[in-house]
């Protein structure tokens, strides 16, 4: 196992050229928020925008709109309840699952219009009703962000065995579609297709609700904006999340999903040479 180093952010996050414009760092779509469970695509939407994506779009419950809006006037809302087989695929990374609740037809559908060249990162409630109902992963360029118990449904991989790298790698090769793995825990790691990475940073004072929604909107405004260098994005993401989360701990006794969202603008700007 390989640990991850400040490195692989002046690897990822590279300075923006003149010419260019919004289109040029990525179009996300992100999907999920059921009406109890609307702040959870408000975090990502926050993080995606935040760490520089071009476009973010985000399918939800209708009664998430006005609250969306006044968090993010940036992002654009759809009704999730209509067909986004259109909007899908004018995306170049969809992120599915966060407070989706129980709506299998929404990660069904998705899974149905995702197309091979895309990224897919599939999050939270959508990862469990892909274990209750043993869905097929689609064909795309994919990427699974489940914590410790997600992760065990998925695979059946105890939390106890995922301690053991081999077992996890094992449970990852027999998916029909070899995934990225970004295993969630005290330090997180990252499963590429042929090697684990581990980031040594990060602490208690993340453990509260919207983390995962926090970092799964930064994977994919960082897969989005800086494709060139997947899966180096990945985990470029997932360092930078708790690196954000350590400066803020010097200071807070907590450090709330939204503050990390909030400090990615001037974090990436030291790295960006």
């Amino acid at each position: 196992m390989k640990k991850l180093t400040e490195d692989i952010l002046y690897q990822v996050i590279k300075k923006r050229p003149e010419q260019s414009h919004k289109a040029s760092y990525g179009r996300v779509l992100i999907i999920g928020g059921t009406q109890q469970f609307g702040g959870a695509v408000i975090m990502n939407a926050l993080a995606a925008v935040n760490a520089g994506a071009g476009l973010v779009s985000v399918a939800t419950d209708p009664s998430n709109f006005t609250a969306l809006h006044a968090h993010l006037p940036e992002a654009m809302v759809i009704d999730f309840n209509d067909d986004l087989t259109d909007d899908i695929q004018h995306a170049d990374v969809v992120l599915i699952g966060s407070g989706l609740g129980n709506r299998l037809d929404i990660v069904e559908a998705t899974f149905d219009a995702i197309m091979a060249r895309q990224i897919l990162i599939v999050d939270g409630s959508a990862l469990t009703l892909v274990a209750e109902n043993k869905l097929s992963w689609p064909q795309s360029q994919l990427i699974i962000t489940p914590h410790q118990m997600e992760w065990q449904r998925l695979s059946g991989v105890t939390i106890n065995e995922q301690a053991f790298e081999a077992f996890n790698m094992l449970a990852q090769q027999r998916m029909n579609v070899q995934p990225i793995l970004v295993l969630k825990q005290h330090h997180t790691q990252i499963y590429t297709l042929n090697q684990v990475f581990e980031i040594p940073n990060g602490g208690p004072y993340q453990a509260t609700g919207g983390m995962g929604d926090t970092l799964a909107g930064m994977i994919a405004g960082f897969t989005a904006q800086f494709m060139l260098s997947f899966p180096e994005s990945i985990m470029a993401a997932v360092y930078a999340h708790s690196a954000i989360a350590d400066e803020l701990s010097k200071n807070h006794y907590v450090t709330l999903p939204t503050k990390i969202s909030a400090a990615l603008p001037e974090f990436m700007s030291r790295y960006a040479k």
